[in-house]
């Protein structure tokens, strides 16, 4: 049987109240082998130090002040000073179920490879926007199901906000890169460079508030759209046309609109469709319909966000 030490890397910025949720869901585990869980404050005003201390006595737990640097080095700087064998990184704002490091053990001796990512979902008590934020960002309608749908996707890309890493894996790649958005589809594309093999364990899921108000999901696209064509000139075989389907899509809506006001309305049709199909299946997955119309408008700031990001990154790279 396969050994693993696991250690449990988590960056934080001014957010000690999530901090606090994932403890507390940390000492829930059924997992019945030893872990360590490093705390990497990155230059916080708001820090989780008074938190850290609740559950110093219920986890194997280390907490680390660092400067401000990102999220990225945050991730490095924590598996430099991990004493296990293999990295679980977490984003701050995710909670995980019972099962969630168990999952991850059984899936790894059924079949092991040195990298590895898990889908998110949303939990009962999350609010309406985040669950609806949640359906935009994993809905085979919106994205194609490469947050975490196994039969939509081939090769399995991890995203960091629920990534594994074999120790080797590290030391050979180096991590994180300095890049600030789509920085875990960089080290994903240097683990394969280098013969690691990535898997998806759909078991291995996180609940993830992601962010909680329009604007900052609007930010957060803009950021992932940005850094898209910087990844496509960097890896020029990874470049795909389906990529430019945000930004197609809402410049197609906003041709659609202008044409609507000369009595033109065939192209809108389109889009009313569109929009219909996903309140439907939000309705049918959430069965809320606040829920439902909600994922409307996350959907339209998921594509006018990402859209706009990677218009503006791909006639802005040098």
């Amino acid at each position: 049987m396969l050994k693993f030490n696991f250690s449990i890397i988590v960056p934080v910025y001014n957010r000690p109240k999530e901090i606090d949720e994932l403890l507390e869901s940390l000492t829930q585990q059924d997992f019945q082998h030893s872990y360590e869980v490093l705390i990497v404050e990155d230059g916080s005003s708001n820090t989780s130090e008074e938190v850290i201390k609740k559950y110093t006595s219920k986890l194997n737990l280390k907490y680390f002040f660092k400067k401000n640097s990102g999220a990225g080095a945050s991730r490095n700087y924590g598996m430099e000073r991990a004493t296990g064998n293999y990295f679980i990184i977490l984003d701050s704002d995710v909670i995980v179920p019972r099962q969630y490091l168990s999952e991850i053990q059984i899936a790894l001796e059924e079949n092991f490879t040195d990298a590895f990512g898990g889908p998110d979902a949303a939990h009962k008590n999350f609010t309406a926007l985040q669950k609806a934020i949640n359906y935009s960002m994993t809905s085979v309608l919106t994205t194609g199901g490469i947050r975490g749908k196994k039969k939509a996707v081939g090769k399995f890309q991890p995203r960091s906000f629920n990534l594994g890493m074999s120790k080797e894996a590290f030391v050979k790649t180096k991590g994180f890169s300095e890049m600030k958005a789509g920085e875990d589809i960089d080290l994903t594309f240097r683990l394969w460079e280098n013969n690691f093999e990535t898997q998806l364990i759909s078991n291995a899921f996180v609940y993830h508030k992601r962010r909680s108000t329009i604007p900052q999901f609007f930010k957060q696209t803009f950021a992932f759209g940005t850094a898209r064509p910087i990844l496509n000139k960097k890896y020029p075989t990874t470049a795909k046309l389906t990529y430019w389907f945000p930004s197609l899509f809402i410049i197609g809506l906003d041709i659609s609109i202008i044409f609507l006001f000369f009595g033109v309305w065939q192209l809108i049709t389109f889009y009313g469709v569109y929009f219909g199909c996903l309140f439907l299946d939000s309705l049918f997955q959430n069965k809320n319909s606040k829920v439902a119309f909600l994922s409307i408008i996350t959907t339209a700031t998921q594509f006018l966000g990402y859209g706009l990001g990677f218009l503006s990154s791909f006639f802005n790279k040098k």
